[in-house]
């Protein structure tokens, strides 16, 4: 699992001095809501990867007509206990068969990681008093694995011998 700073890497929001454009350009490397990609994804050239920014209260399965053209999927955690960003992870590697990134972002805390990595995330963006070194160490923690399966492996360890 890669720990992500909100504010680098090569993603950029499709916003403008009024908040986000309705069309943004077909430009690589934008970052999209969920409604900005409803409103370009008809005109949105096939060969542009795009990243969506995926609200935790919407059904993960409308993206699937569209994931070959999604390079990264943003999923939200607004509150650390709210965990159906979880579900949405994992429905996306095993239902949809979803090859790109997957990141987690918002109330994510290092004790979420071993869980985050094991339902599908790639990446997380810490919450901003979470201590990156902390969470590189946890997920170190358990290297010889886990007993039930995950989207990783699915089969429990007793049937993997």
């Amino acid at each position: 699992m890669k720990f992500i700073d909100s504010h680098s890497g090569p993603w950029q929001h499709a916003v403008g001095e009024d908040g986000p454009k309705p069309d943004p350009d077909p430009a690589p490397h934008r970052l999209l809501s969920l409604e900005q990609w409803h409103a370009v994804r008809s005109h949105w050239p096939q060969h542009i990867p795009v990243a969506i920014e995926f609200p935790n209260d919407a059904d993960i399965r409308q993206l699937a007509p569209d994931l070959d053209r999604i390079a990264l999927v943003v999923l939200d955690f607004p509150k650390w206990t709210d965990g159906r960003a979880y579900s949405q992870a994992r429905l996306l590697r095993n239902r949809l068969r979803f090859d790109g990134t997957v990141r987690a972002r918002g109330e994510v805390l290092v004790d979420m990681v071993q869980l985050l990595a094991r339902t599908g995330f790639d990446e997380a963006v810490l919450r901003g008093d979470q201590s990156r070194a902390a969470a590189e160490r946890l997920l170190g923690h358990f290297a010889a694995g886990f007993y039930q399966g995950d989207v990783h492996e699915a089969r429990p360890h007793f049937s993997r011998a």
